[in-house]
């Protein structure tokens, strides 16, 4: 059984930049697609990122593309999300996910294996 924690939320002004890392447990990350998905207050979750198991595939919902990068380290067992220019509508709690899916049908969070219990961000002066 693979457990994910996510590290690297907090309180960040208007065009600053977070990292989020996400740590496996239990379980080798390398076996899966992985990525993250996030919840904002009031609304549905949805899919934000996702890296195949490689590393070398990548899938980014339009409001990620050019400001996030996710990225893997397999040998730390550890899933990354840099943000950059964080806007006030990134606030959100952000949740790692891992499935045995493709990237191309991360969106579809019934695919989802295993998730994390979140880590708030929060973009705000």
């Amino acid at each position: 059984q693979l457990q994910l924690v996510e590290s690297g939320g907090g309180l960040v002004q208007p065009g600053g930049s977070l990292r989020l890392s996400c740590a496996g447990s239990g379980s080798t990350l390398d076996y899966w697609a992985a990525g993250w998905f996030r919840q904002a207050p009031g609304k549905e979750r949805e899919g934000v990122a996702c890296i195949g198991s490689s590393g070398v595939n990548t899938n980014y919902a339009n409001s990620a593309k050019g400001r996030f990068t996710i990225s893997r380290d397999n040998a730390k067992n550890t899933l990354y999300l840099q943000m950059d220019n964080l806007k006030p509508g990134d606030t959100a709690v952000y949740y790692c996910a891992a499935s045995i899916r493709r990237c191309d049908l991360w969106f579809d969070e019934s695919g989802i294996n295993f998730w994390g219990k979140g880590t708030l961000v929060n973009v705000s002066l």
